[in-house]
């Protein structure tokens, strides 16, 4: 079930409610401000303290963030810069590590874009939610 609510600094935040968990269960919640799209690229992804480098995929992406797909995700809160290659295109961004999911992936929430890469971020999206559609 899904919920919209107003911020107070005037943003749509989308939350989705899940039935109650069995006892001893984790779940966790949507907090997503925007849509997630499905979406397929290749990513090299930096983190900016250990200056470690992976190459990955990645398999959603909205206005502020992505998922990539990674066996040994980065902690939650690593500061990253990612590469997002998709054809010709390609675009890079600071963000931030927001959750991991052990041996599967990891959300990143992107802190800093530059002009002409948020260009490119929002023709993919574009192009994303017509073939949604």
């Amino acid at each position: 079930m899904a919920a919209i609510a107003r911020r107070r600094d005037g943003e749509t935040a989308y939350y989705f409610v899940s039935p109650a968990p069995e006892r001893g269960s984790t779940v966790r919640m949507e907090r997503r401000r925007t849509p997630r799209y499905p979406f397929a690229a290749t990513a090299e992804i930096t983190d900016e303290k250990a200056n470690a480098r992976s190459s990955s995929r990645v398999s959603d992406l909205s206005l502020h963030g992505c998922y990539v797909e990674l066996a040994d995700p980065f902690p939650q809160g690593t500061p990253v810069l990612i590469e997002i290659a998709a054809g010709t295109e390609y675009l890079e961004a600071h963000a931030t590590v927001a959750y991991r999911e052990p041996n599967l992936g990891m959300g990143v929430t992107f802190d800093a874009i530059q002009p002409y890469f948020a260009t490119v971020l929002n023709q993919w999206l574009e192009r994303a939610q017509e073939t949604e559609h």
